[in-house]
C-alpha cells in the first residue's frame, strides 16, 4: 500500500525515510505538539511553500524550464481567493469560486506564455517570465479598486475557519483551517508524485536531458512544455489559495515578491532537483530558518543563511536527497 501510495517511487534511504516519516508526523500533529500562534503559523507555510517548491521543481528538475513567473501563479490563486471573499461576503461559495477563478487565469497566463515563448532558448524564456512577473507585480501594487494596492486586501473567512469558532472542546476554528491546509497540500503532494512517476513524467526528463532527441522520437516537446508549465501552474495557484485561507490577508509583498521565487529556487536546489522529496526537505529548512534562525544569530542571520546554502552547494551538489541516495 506505501509503494502504491508513494507511486513506487520510495525514500531508497534510510535516513531520508526517517527525515520524512519526522517531517510527516511533525506536520499532522503540529497543533498539539507545537502549541502556540507562531509554531503553528509556521507549519502551515511549510505545507504551502512544499506544495509551491514541488510544483516549481515539475518546471526545473524534471523538464528543465527555467521560468521567474512561478510567483506570479501563486499571487494569481491568492487573489483570486482574497477578492471572491472580500467582494462576495465569507462563504465556501465565494471561496470556490475565488479558487476556480484564479485556476483559470493561472492556467490562461500558462498557456500563452508557453505556446509563444517555449520555443525560444532557456535564457530568452527565463528573461519573458521575469518580465511577465514583475508586470503582474505592478499592475498588483497600483489597481488599488480591485487589489488593494500596495497595502493589499484583508477579509473574513468562512465561520468554520475562524479562530471564535469551537465545534468540540480544544477544536478551534484555526485548527480546523491548519487541517484544510494540510491535507490539501498532502494530497497535491502525491498527485505531483504520481505524475512524475508516470509515463508522462518519462517524457518530461527525457526533454529534460535532450530535447531534439525526444523531438525526433515523436514526442512534441513545446507540447509536452506547455502542459507541464500548466500543471505547474495550476499547482502553484492552488498554493497561493491555501495561503489566502490561511493568513487572512494579501498583498504583493506575501504573494507576488521576486524574494519569494529566489526562496523557491534555493528550496529546490538544496533539498535536490527532479525530486519531489527534495521539494518536501529544502522547504522544510529554509522555512525553519526564516522564522528561527534570526532569533538564535540577530541581524546577520541572512549572512549565515547565505553561508549555508554555499556550504550545502558545496558539499551536496545533487541536494540533500540525493546525497542519501547514494550513501
Amino acid at each position: 500500500m506505501l509503494r502504491a501510495l508513494l507511486s513506487d517511487d520510495l525514500p531508497r534511504s534510510r535516513w531520508l525515510a526517517v527525515v520524512l516519516l519526522v517531517i510527516l508526523v511533525g506536520l499532522a500533529a503540529a497543533p498539539f505538539l507545537f502549541p502556540g500562534a507562531k509554531s503553528l503559523n509556521v507549519a502551515a507555510k511549510i505545507c504551502v511553500f512544499i506544495v509551491l517548491a514541488a510544483s516549481f521543481d515539475l518546471l526545473l528538475g524534471y523538464t528543465g524550464i527555467v521560468s521567474f513567473a512561478h510567483t506570479m501563479f501563486f499571487g494569481i490563486g491568492a487573489y483570486g481567493v482574497a477578492i471572491a471573499l472580500t467582494r462576495l461576503g465569507a462563504g465556501w461559495d465565494s471561496v470556490a469560486l475565488g479558487v476556480l477563478g484564479g485556476l483559470a487565469v493561472a492556467v490562461v497566463l500558462a498557456v500563452l506564455i508557453g505556446l509563444f515563448s517555449l520555443r525560444l532558448r532557456t535564457i530568452f524564456f527565463a528573461m519573458i517570465t521575469l518580465a511577465v512577473a514583475s508586470a503582474v507585480l505592478i499592475l498588483a501594487s497600483q489597481l488599488s479598486d480591485i487589489t488593494g494596492g500596495e497595502d493589499g486586501l484583508n477579509y473574513r473567512l468562512p465561520m468554520a475557519l475562524r479562530a471564535s469558532f469551537r465545534p468540540f472542546e480544544g477544536i478551534t476554528g484555526r485548527i480546523l483551517d491548519y487541517y484544510l491546509v494540510f491535507l490539501v497540500s498532502l494530497a497535491l503532494v502525491l498527485v505531483l508524485l504520481r505524475m512524475v512517476n508516470s509515463p508522462f513524467g518519462s517524457v518530461l526528463m527525457a526533454i529534460r536531458e535532450n530535447p531534439f532527441r525526444a523531438e525526433a522520437i515523436g514526442y512534441r516537446t513545446v507540447v509536452y512544455r506547455t502542459l507541464a508549465s500548466c500543471i505547474a501552474a495550476a499547482t502553484a495557484a492552488l498554493a497561493g489559495a491555501l495561503l489566502a485561507l490561511w493568513s487572512s490577508q494579501t498583498n504583493p509583498d506575501t504573494t507576488l515578491s521576486f524574494d519569494i521565487m529566489v526562496d523557491i529556487l534555493l528550496m529546490v536546489v538544496i533539498g535536490g532537483m527532479g525530486t519531489m522529496y527534495g521539494a518536501v526537505i529544502g522547504a522544510v529548512l529554509l522555512v525553519l530558518a526564516q522564522n528561527y534562525l534570526q532569533a538564535l544569530v540577530g541581524d546577520r542571520w541572512l549572512l549565515w543563511l547565505g553561508v549555508a546554502f554555499i556550504l550545502c552547494v558545496y558539499f551536496f551538489p545533487t541536494g540533500i536527497v540525493g546525497r542519501l541516495r547514494r550513501r
